[in-house]
């Protein structure tokens, strides 16, 4: 079996991983990010594309903007829609300047990767078997196998950036984790679409019928969403029943509406919240969709994401520069904090804006007044956007 070292062994190659792994390149400490997946698969898998402002402030700060400055679209407000008209939120106007980008995560993988990959530091796709090992010790390791070849990695700290389903949180003892967990009674059904959006800002949308999200990917491609059952067949929707559909959901009574195209993707998405708690276990820090899941109502998952890996590579830094373990001992704590938030907007946003299939009349009128009461009263406007734009990175 090959050994090899390094300081940070970095479990996952989606943005959590990579944006850790820039992080501590610019502060001189190396690693080794390991990923399952091929590279293309990582690249092309379709994810979120809405960028809270820190978000975006941690990109330029780390060099890696000049396409996403180029290419991505800043959204000052977005609109929410109920009874046939949409409503602006000042997300700028509300916040001191804040907003969004709209770049999708697959570009922002994409610029991450060639970065990484111009720094000479390894990053393997790929892996294979991988394991972790002696957490709760001062080195542990990873095992993996790459190539046909076996390979053992000996590393001072192992970040667990590989998603719910990624073998870092499962490979702490039984116990040493309390879970928190809600499903939600309906999932997205999401497209990709060749046709020009036709509003500026995201217009998000409650209707008898259900919720249905208007966004985009780029000045010539539109990414919609309608409210289906969680297990809907994706092969009952035809192209003609989602544009009817959105349609029906999306149209307002000024006449707008979005621009029907091409359907060229398409799939449906389960909706779910998810905690786990502590973050850290020994050496082990978990990070991203390992640590905490959110309904994409609130377009807080990647942002979530971000702030995690922010916080743990300067409680890294901090460790080799001043032998201060301050940040290690406090990034669960501080990661939690900022989760439990993103899940409570998460989940006001997405219970607000939908159609439960048990819902009573009263559920539903309750909803109207919420969203009349949103759009009338600048205090609850300004939470929104103090939430959608994001709070800075803490």
């Amino acid at each position: 079996m090959q050994t090899e070292q390094t300081q940070v062994a970095i479990i996952g190659a989606g943005p959590a991983g990579l944006i850790l792994g820039h992080l501590l390149h610019q502060r001189g400490i190396d690693s080794v990010i390991l990923e399952r997946r091929d590279r293309d698969y990582v690249i092309e898998r379709v994810r979120a594309g809405v960028l809270e402002q820190g978000t975006v402030d941690l990109l330029r700060e780390m060099g890696l903007a000049e396409r996403l400055d180029r290419e991505g679209m800043r959204h000052e407000g977005l609109y929410i829609a109920f009874d046939g008209t949409r409503h602006r939120i000042d997300l700028a106007g509300l916040t001191g300047g804040r907003a969004i980008t709209i770049y999708g995560q697959n570009e922002v993988v994409r610029d991450l990767i060639e970065a990484r990959e111009a720094t000479g530091r390894p990053l393997y796709f790929n892996v294979s078997n991988v394991s972790l090992h002696e957490l709760d010790t001062r080195r542990p390791f990873v095992r993996y196998i790459q190539d046909g070849t076996a390979r053992q990695l000996r590393c001072d700290f192992v970040a667990g950036c590989d998603g719910f389903h990624g073998v870092s949180r499962r490979s702490v003892p039984e116990g040493v984790f309390t879970t928190y967990e809600r499903g939600y009674p309906f999932a997205w059904l999401g497209i990709l679409a060749q046709a020009p959006p036709t509003s500026d800002e995201l217009v998000y949308s409650l209707h008898d019928r259900g919720f249905a999200l208007f966004s985009m990917r780029s000045p010539a491609v539109t990414r919609l969403y309608l409210q289906v059952d969680p297990d809907e067949n994706l092969d009952d929707w035809s192209d003609d029943r989602i544009w009817n559909e959105l349609l029906v959901r999306l149209r307002t009574s000024d006449g707008w509406e979005p621009a029907v195209g091409p359907i060229f993707q398409k799939g449906i998405t389960p909706m779910r919240s998810f905690v786990v708690e502590p973050m850290r276990y020994g050496r082990l820090f978990l990070a991203g969709d390992a640590a905490h899941i959110v309904p994409p109502t609130g377009a807080k998952g990647l942002n979530l994401a971000a702030a995690d890996v922010w916080r743990l590579a300067g409680a890294i830094a901090d460790h080799y520069a001043a032998n201060d373990d301050t940040g290690l001992d406090t990034y669960s704590a501080r990661g939690l904090q900022r989760t439990w938030w993103a899940q409570r907007f998460s989940w006001w946003m997405t219970s607000t804006l939908h159609r439960s299939t048990d819902g009573s009349p009263f559920d539903h009128r309750r909803q109207r007044a919420e969203l009349d009461y949103l759009v009338q009263s600048k205090a609850a406007m300004t939470s929104l956007a103090e939430s959608y734009a994001g709070l800075p990175l803490a």
